[in-house]
């Protein structure tokens, strides 16, 4: 899994928060969050990085770093 998709997984469950929770708060579609997930899309737009930073509340570093 890369990277992004464990970080992301891990901070939504860290939240509390469903999949489509995730999809709806960041204005991304369920399939995208899923795929990321997954690591079947391991290379999301910078659009999608940086909603998804902001549906998290972090840092686009925090997102991304290892």
């Amino acid at each position: 899994m890369s990277t992004i998709g464990k970080n992301i997984k891990s901070l939504r469950q860290e939240k509390g928060i469903s999949q489509d929770k995730l999809s709806k708060l960041a204005d991304i579609s369920l399939n995208t969050v899923v795929k990321l997930e997954l690591d079947q899309s391991p290379n999301p737009t910078l659009e999608t990085i940086q909603k998804l930073a902001k549906a998290f509340d972090v840092s686009i570093d925090d997102l991304v770093k290892k």
